[in-house]
């Protein structure tokens, strides 16, 4: 038995939709979620890779003094920025999220015609159509930046008409390009899948990258042998670098918990301490 938690982090809130399937799947597991919402850093899909990849790793080693078993880079810029370098400076084991995703789209296409929909970071990385040529490299991988869609999704209007539009538009890049199975590249995305399969339409499959994350979190905690005792009621706690009751409000909206408390964590001492 290992009663260390796991950790994971975002640069906001869309992080969450990783975190609801991994207590589905491990509830017997306890969590600490870091959420990088200070308005200086978040959101990190327009920001150039190298200053992701700072803030990835005074994350990462914030939570890797925490003394975590594990921890999911539940961020797609953070995990095409930054990922193999984490993994290559921590102990502690590091999971992303676009292997899973570009597995499942890859298994799900029946045309060969995939697209992505992801920030401007992850579609400058081309780390999904790597990741899907890896698997399959007669694919046709369509990509589109949705820089609009992660602001107005933390804002916590996900049925404004301004999002929709926005998501209408980039959507319409990727109909254009007749793909059959749509990557959701961003932990934020997963908020407003309803609203992106009625635009388009029963015939195309999303995949979103919580339910794969949350499997290969199992098994790696299984692997190594340092699950936690089952049976029990796991626990979790939540941190940021902005404002806790804004980060309170629209996370609890979003992952239907109590958050009874929010700790803030410096951004300044955090890249000190890193």
């Amino acid at each position: 038995m290992d009663a260390r938690p796991i950790g994971m982090f975002d640069s906001g809130v869309g992080g969450l939709t990783v975190l609801h399937e991994c207590l589905v799947t491990l509830p017997h597991e306890d969590f600490v979620y870091f959420g990088d919402s200070h308005p200086d850093r978040f959101p990190y899909g327009p920001k150039p890779a190298g200053v992701i990849a700072r803030f990835a790793h005074e994350v990462a080693a914030h939570l890797a003094a925490l003394d975590v078993k594990l921890i999911v880079v539940a961020c797609n810029a953070a995990t095409a920025s930054a990922l193999p370098g984490l993994q290559r400076e921590f102990a502690v084991p590091l999971i992303g999220v676009i292997t899973p995703e570009a597995h499942a789209a890859v298994q799900a296409t029946r045309t060969r015609r995939v697209g992505v929909m992801a920030t401007e970071a992850t579609v400058a990385s081309g780390r999904y159509p790597q990741a899907v040529h890896l698997l399959d490299a007669g694919i046709e991988v369509a990509q589109v930046a949705c820089p609009l869609l992660v602001p107005l999704i933390q804002s916590g209007d996900v049925h404004g008409e301004e999002l929709h539009d926005a998501a209408r538009a980039y959507a319409a890049e990727l109909k254009d390009a007749d793909v059959d199975t749509v990557i959701l590249g961003c932990t934020h995305y997963p908020l407003i899948r309803p609203m992106l399969q009625r635009i388009f339409g029963r015939g195309v499959t999303l995949i979103t990258s919580a339910e794969e994350i949350a499997r290969e979190a199992a098994d790696t905690v299984a692997r190594r042998g340092v699950s936690n005792e089952p049976g029990r009621e796991g626990t979790y706690r939540f941190m940021c670098t902005g404002d806790p009751g804004a980060f309170r409000e629209v996370a609890g909206r979003f992952l239907q918990l109590p958050l009874t408390e929010v700790e803030r964590v410096d951004p300044a001492a955090l890249a000190v301490a890193a």
